[in-house]
């Protein structure tokens, strides 16, 4: 039989509704592949396991399935780790594949997995015919990836995609609209996940936290101190509290990062083989890495050190796994602004509200704000009256202080006294008596049948009642 080590996975998710964050929405079953890589070990793609609350596993031709577990996942770069767990032996007839090395333009590869459309195995054939640096959709993260012209559809996710006998790539997604142009995770990131679960390393990929601008105008290269032939990439912005926060500035030039030369339109050659974007070589790189990164600054050449921590964008793209965090005060909703909740628009790119759009796209975090906490909607009841029309906003003030985040938002209502006044980005006025609010929140949890008034964890969260 051919290809016995690829295995059907079945999982039932749950996703999390962020239009009553204190609910999930109903259950769902998907399928998807995976390939045996150890003893009891099955490597498939994170975005098949997202959200699941129960998953199985199939050989090829037996109806007989066993019960898995997630052992690791990393969201980022979408690849997770499953454990047979009952029975136990289910995978010791299988001979588990080996991961191979990274593939050449043109190589031959075969896509193998459980396409939708029938219950056996399907093989596609193709070549490999782009590696460079591509959006993975799961995370929004920018990472090595190779696209072949081989049919990937839905069911394939997780598979496996062989070339001269070895995995050479994960199967994770297509791009719309074509038809035959798939991506798969490749043999560096792959090898990457797997050595950081055995180190026990975090599952996240770090980021420089820097907006970077290409420097192919040749006044502007003068200008900021490059010499005729020196070649790197500006920086306008540094995150607050990331990976170069205190060890570069802005108008730095990069001209170097962990031994590769940039070009002037921000790429690097990549293994000696590939040009794609400098920032490449974070996707084998993890939380606490040091890598050093050659820069011009007002002409002088230096060389520093950088300590790679994790991302933190002031809105945090889809998250996995996690209930949104929200707080009801007074039949008023907040919760923080994340893609997630974006996604509650149809085409949310164009139909979100723009205020929310340019905190996504254009916002950074700063000492002041970590997050964005926003008002989602509001719970009628008699101590909101006249508040109906201020839903989806942001909250600008409390009591005239900018919230850090949700957890010091929540701290701060939760402890107040008298009147508190929470101001709106559009200039809307919301004031509440605390004391009232303390006597209002059983009343409307129990009208609206919510279970509790915050997300477990945030402070003052107390034990879940039963809803009546």
């Amino acid at each position: 039989m051919a290809y016995p080590e690829v295995i059907r996975v079945f999982a039932t998710s749950q996703d999390p509704d962020f239009d009553g964050p204190w609910q999930a929405r109903t259950p769902s079953n998907s399928t998807g592949s995976a390939v045996v890589i150890g003893k009891r070990l099955l490597l498939t793609g994170a975005h098949v396991v997202a959200n699941a609350t129960f998953l199985q596993v199939q050989k090829q031709s037996q109806p007989d399935k066993a019960i898995a577990r997630v052992k690791a996942v990393s969201h980022d770069c979408d690849l997770a780790l499953l454990e047979v767990v009952e029975p136990a032996d289910f995978l010791d007839d299988i001979e588990p594949a080996e991961v191979g090395d990274m593939p050449s333009l043109r190589d031959e590869v075969a896509v193998v997995g459980y396409p939708v459309g029938g219950e056996e195995i399907s093989i596609t054939e193709g070549v490999v015919s782009r590696i460079e640096v591509q959006r993975y959709s799961h995370s929004q993260r920018h990472l090595l990836a190779v696209t072949v012209d081989a049919a990937i559809n839905a069911g394939n996710s997780g598979g496996p995609v062989f070339g001269d006998g070895k995995v050479v790539g994960i199967a994770f997604q297509k791009l719309t609209g074509v038809d035959n142009i798939g991506e798969m995770v490749p043999p560096p990131i792959i090898r990457a996940f797997l050595d950081g679960v055995r180190a026990g390393k975090t599952q996240e990929v770090p980021a420089l936290g820097i907006t970077t601008q290409n420097l192919e105008n040749p006044l502007l290269r003068r200008q900021l101190g490059l010499d005729i032939g020196e070649r790197g990439v500006v920086v306008l912005h540094i995150d607050y509290d990331g990976s170069v926060d205190g060890v570069l500035k802005p108008r730095d030039v990069i001209t170097a990062i962990d031994g590769h030369s940039i070009a002037s339109n921000g790429t690097i050659q990549y293994v000696n083989s590939y040009r794609t974007r400098y920032d490449v070589v974070l996707g084998h790189r993890y939380v606490g890495d040091v890598i050093k990164l050659d820069i011009k600054r007002g002409g002088v050449a230096q060389t520093v050190d950088v300590e790679l921590k994790r991302w933190t964008p002031l809105v945090a793209r889809s998250r996995y796994d996690l209930p949104p965090q929200y707080f009801m005060y007074g039949g008023l909703v907040f919760q923080t602004l994340t893609r997630d909740y974006l996604t509650t628009w149809d085409k949310w790119w164009n139909k979100a509200p723009k205020e929310f759009l340019n905190f996504y796209y254009l916002g950074f975090r700063s000492p002041e704000q970590h997050e964005v906490v926003i008002l989602t909607q509001i719970l009628a009841d008699e101590i909101n009256v006249g508040y109906s029309h201020l839903y989806n906003e942001a909250v600008a003030t409390l009591d005239g202080r900018v919230p850090r985040d949700m957890e010091d938002f929540v701290a701060r209502l939760s402890e107040a006294v008298g009147v508190v006044e929470i101001c709106t980005t559009s200039g809307g006025m919301i004031m509440l008596d605390a004391a009232e609010v303390r006597k209002a929140n059983p009343r409307i949890l129990a009208r609206y049948h919510i279970p509790r008034d915050r997300t477990p964890g945030l402070p003052g969260a107390l034990p879940l009642r039963a809803v009546p």
